[in-house]
């Protein structure tokens, strides 16, 4: 069982355990340590790049991090805030051997977390992640620190944003541009918020921004990608194209179409894969999804002659099953999009400006595009529970989940899981009738409540 590394990383309260200035030195330390002698330098010495998002504790993380990977005698390149893809397109680009972004992405500021990619951009492998929590926990090189002359050094890379611009600018077609085009662009006060303004700017959107005056503590709150109501109010009140709502770190995104209506994440994957479809650039007909995909995206794509595949839970499972096999696009409905012709993780300015460039391709407005997906009634619950036990030896979850799929008849499905992130339990109902998953979900979630946190639910 793995003590720091969770489902994307390490995460966590910070200044407490595990999210400690003490731990991150360790991690960025052990990070140093794994790539030393696997560096792609003649000298063999490790360069590690950190950026972060806008988080008041994200300082301490970073600082700590910077000092375990000097104390290593690797170098630390440090790129301020910055978007969680932007870390992993800049690892690559700079020919750094590891990338480390200090973010707790949507979770609220007293939350932070770290996550490592490879020097190819890729979130690490389980093993190269349980190997790199292993030094952590020990003191395995404690003694055989380098001193004098061997000791790293860090330094702060002034042009890394203007390289991510120029890279998130390039994914746009070139006979495209924004002119006449008029955005509502919410960063939720997180890394994207001198970054994404620039990209769209630049290529000649009227841009009118919420969320973009990070305070150290308001990142999340009550804007962004958790919260499309507020890029959808400014967009009723200003006539605009389109509402982009980023999350803290900028790695999904939510849309909102020039009616006002918040566009479901299953219908930007669905109007996406066939714009791809369409141009013979969709890898073997087919994309990955995971199993929080609405059915009424398969139904869609299989009239479309596209196939769906369905990944474990997580933007990380959804790239891995990508790669296994050689397809180029794929995505949650939460809002990460991967383009692995483009990006090596989930990016939200660049899924934002795929979706437009879609809505120039065909000349039709967001509305009329989503359309390629009629989604069936859904419902997702999230239960806070106290620990995590497993699931399928809880009787009275396991009853109520086989109670609701005997009233679903084979017509819907149910998937009930703990998120890998924070305290939750999720369950989450598909079916033809509102008011029949509604109550579904309920007797599942009075059993959690019961069950793990032997309590009652009204």
């Amino acid at each position: 069982m793995r003590k720091l590394f969770g489902t994307d990383g390490i995460r966590g309260i910070a200044n407490r355990y595990p999210m400690t200035a003490e731990i991150a030195l360790r991690v960025g330390r052990a990070t140093a340590h794994y790539f030393r002698g696997r560096s792609l330098r003649s000298d063999k010495k490790s360069i590690v790049l950190i950026g972060k998002d806008t988080r008041r504790s994200s300082y301490m993380i970073e600082q700590a991090l910077a000092a375990g990977v000097t104390s290593q005698g690797a170098m630390a390149l440090l790129v301020g805030p910055m978007p969680t893809p932007g870390v992993a397109f800049l690892t690559n680009d700079m020919r750094a051997d590891a990338g480390i972004v200090v973010s707790a992405s949507h979770n609220s500021y007293e939350y932070n977390g770290i996550k490592i990619f490879g020097h190819d951009g890729y979130k690490l492998a389980d093993a190269i992640e349980e190997e790199i929590e292993r030094l952590v926990l020990s003191d395995d090189f404690e003694e055989r620190l380098p001193v004098g002359m061997d000791l790293g050094s860090a330094k702060r890379i002034d042009d890394a944003m203007g390289r991510y611009v120029v890279h998130a600018k390039s994914c746009f077609p070139n006979q495209y541009d924004l002119k006449g085009m008029k955005i509502i662009l919410d960063c939720a006060h997180g890394a994207a918020y001198k970054f994404a303004p620039l990209v769209f700017n630049e290529l000649g959107a009227e841009v009118i921004e919420v969320g973009g005056e990070p305070n150290g503590v308001n990142i999340n709150k009550e804007v962004g990608a958790l919260f499309p109501e507020c890029a959808r109010d400014e967009l009723l009140k200003t006539k605009a194209h389109i509402g982009i709502s980023l999350d803290g770190d900028a790695d999904r995104v939510i849309l909102t179409d020039e009616k006002g209506e918040v566009v479901d994440g299953d219908q930007v994957l669905g109007l996406l894969a066939a714009d791809l479809h369409s141009r013979g650039e969709l890898a073997k007909a087919s994309f990955v999804t995971t199993p929080m995909s609405n059915i009424g995206l398969e139904i869609a794509m299989r009239e479309r002659g596209i196939s769906v595949l369905t990944s474990g839970i997580g933007d990380r499972e959804v790239v891995d099953l990508m790669r296994k096999e050689k397809l180029n696009f794929g995505g949650e409905q939460s809002g990460h999009l991967i383009f692995t012709d483009l990006t090596t993780t989930g990016d939200g300015v660049i899924a934002a400006l795929s979706v437009i460039a879609a809505m120039k391709r065909s000349g039709k407005p967001l509305s009329e595009l989503k359309k390629i997906v009629q989604p069936v009634p859904q419902i997702l619950k999230n239960v806070r529970v106290t620990s995590k036990p497993v699931l399928e030896q809880l009787k009275e979850v396991s009853s109520a989940i086989e109670d609701g799929n005997k009233k679903l008849k084979g017509r819907g499905r149910i998937l009930v899981r703990y998120s890998g992130t924070e305290p939750l339990c999720r369950v989450m109902i598909e079916g033809e009738e509102k008011s029949m998953i509604e109550a579904i979900a309920l007797n599942i979630c009075q059993a959690i409540e019961k069950e793990i946190n032997h309590k009652t639910l009204p």
